[in-house]
């Protein structure tokens, strides 16, 4: 018999959604164990015994793990629904059998590394506020930015009605800055740089965590190595 775990921990540890997206399917009604819907948050399965059912279908033993890195062109969106609007979604893009889904978001403006896998604890670990992991983007601004609005950027501006975490900001060019984020705040980059009247022009992450983007081209995409997964864990 295996150690009793909470159940949105198993939903995340095979692949199913993070922690946090597993809580709202079982607020939403559709998680069950042993046949029972369950409306309460906390409840813990033991894997071996309880059977446990996401929208009527049986979550089955995930057996392999799959972590990717994808440098994402302009024009894609990081979501899992093909809509009449947004038609071009990065899972078009990898071709594996197993079902991934991207670590976070880059919006549809935005290119560069972006990480898919079906490892759900991962996920949470990467995105969840409280691990503050490193993401390093490269910022084309409209206009030459000036040194006094970098100075902003480092010690943090107001934005969606809270002050930034201070930044690693490095002015790279007449028009260009490397800026490292430890928090994910919607267009978080792009409101920082409106906020110091230096709108983005282009947007490219190039590192996450210990990952970097390296010489991966445009829209092609590569498994990542024992040693790359478990920086990302650590």
């Amino acid at each position: 018999m295996a150690e009793p775990i909470r159940l949105n921990k198993y939903l995340a540890s095979q692949g199913i959604a993070s922690r946090r997206e597993a809580d709202e399917l079982i607020s939403e009604g559709l998680v069950s164990v042993n046949g029972k819907l369950v409306t309460e948050m906390g409840v813990k399965i033991d894997p071996d015994i309880d059977k446990v059912e996401v929208n009527n279908e049986a979550v089955k033993e995930r057996k392999n793990l799959v972590y990717i890195a994808l440098n994402k062109p302009l024009g894609y969106v990081c979501s899992m629904t093909r809509t009449k609007v947004e038609k071009d979604i990065v899972t078009d893009l990898i071709d594996v059998p197993e079902r991934v889904y991207p670590v976070g978001r880059l919006d549809k403006d935005t290119t560069g590394l972006l990480i898919l896998t079906n490892d759900g604890t991962l996920t949470f670990e990467l995105t969840h506020p409280s691990s503050e992991s490193e993401k390093e983007y490269e910022v084309t601004t409209e206009g030459d930015i000036t040194y006094g609005a970098i100075s902003k950027l480092k010690k943090g501006v107001k934005i969606l009605g809270e002050k930034t975490l201070p930044a690693e900001v490095e002015k790279i060019g007449p028009n260009k800055i490397r800026i490292i984020l430890r928090e994910g705040k919607n267009r978080q980059i792009r409101r920082m740089c409106q906020k110091v009247g230096y709108p983005v022009k282009t947007l490219k992450r190039i590192r996450v965590k210990f990952l970097k983007l390296g010489d991966l081209k445009i829209g092609e995409w590569r498994h990542l190595t024992e040693a790359e997964v478990k920086s990302l864990k650590s």
